[in-house]
């Protein structure tokens, strides 16, 4: 549904994409993440038709954003990163007023409008004003804004942004329900945990160029680092001793304390199994309280990729 081939957009001496390469297929939800100012929104905003002046090609379901550009806008929506909303209007009148923005059927507005309440889980507050409404309600409210011309694919841009934790998961469940629509989904944030849980598929971009696409299993597999275990001793005074040993084995990248009085034994790519770190363990008597593996987490993963440079 989405593919982009060379990307680049410059303002004055800045580059903000730099000849980005990026497809995305129908029924994805693509998680798009990078450090403040890497590209992201950018990208989007040259998808959803926005900024005509770029090099490289974008397309949305074949057609070109330079020479189609109203028929994409018929067939995508894009939430920024700020939405605003019209205070002074219930939650009715403002999806009414965009319905007829987006030329809706006058017939079909009232039936959309209900489908897209019922989907955002607002139908309660179709008469509220929203104003009442909280910060997470106001942001389904924008992605119920951008699903009233039944759009195929959506470019979403941090639509968790400022939500308490309750919110996020219901932003989090409606994007995944959106997904099982059919529906392509683009969708940056800097809540990886969540992008996790959520998408089929990543992109990591730091100063507009993309550093990984691809799955989230991929990715893991791409972090420099091989596989870590925690190790709890019972006997604090052991630990440099059994640091020693550890760190003696070639299989051992590194061992280091972490804020949880554990010792977290980083093993080098390659290196599979961890009953060797206990037959270490066990040899120079220490006593041993708990032995636990840790999952690499997409923010290895992003960590890595970016070398680091969150902002």
């Amino acid at each position: 549904m989405i593919e982009i081939r060379g990307l680049t957009k410059r303002y004055g001496s800045l580059t903000a994409v730099d000849g980005l390469d990026l497809t995305i297929g129908q029924g994805e939800i693509f998680g798009f993440i990078g450090p403040n100012g890497a590209g992201k929104s950018t990208t989007m905003k040259v998808l959803a038709c926005l900024l005509r002046k770029f090099e490289g090609s974008a397309k949305v379901a074949g057609l070109d954003v330079r020479t189609h550009a109203d028929e994409i806008r018929t067939m995508l929506g894009y939430m920024p990163d700020f939405l605003g909303v019209y205070d002074d209007l219930t939650v009715d009148e403002y999806l009414q007023f965009f319905a007829s923005a987006m030329r809706v059927p006058r017939k079909k507005r009232g039936a959309i409008i209900g489908s897209v309440l019922e989907l955002t889980d607002l139908t309660e507050k179709r008469r509220s004003m929203v104003s009442g409404l909280s910060r997470g309600m106001q942001q389904r409210l924008g992605v119920a804004r951008v699903l009233i011309h039944e759009p195929k694919v959506l470019l979403l841009d941090e639509p968790a942004s400022g939500l308490d934790p309750r919110a996020r998961i219901e932003m989090r469940a409606l994007l995944t329900e959106l997904g099982r629509m059919g529906k392509s989904l683009m969708v940056s944030s800097h809540i990886l945990s969540e992008l996790a849980e959520m998408c089929t598929s990543i992109g990591i971009i730091e100063r507009g160029k993309l550093m990984y696409a691809g799955s989230i299993t991929d990715a893991y597999s791409r972090v420099s680092a091989g596989e870590r275990v925690a190790v709890r001793l019972e006997d604090e005074a052991a630990a440099p001793r059994a640091v020693r040993a550890l760190e003696g084995d070639e299989r051992v990248a590194g061992v280091k304390p972490d804020d949880k009085g554990r010792l977290v034994v980083t093993l080098r790519p390659g290196a599979h199994g961890h009953h060797f770190l206990l037959e270490i363990l066990l040899r120079e008597g220490a006593r041993i309280a708990s032995f636990t593996p840790l999952e690499v987490k997409l923010e290895d993963a992003f960590l890595t990729l970016t070398k680091g440079a969150v902002q």
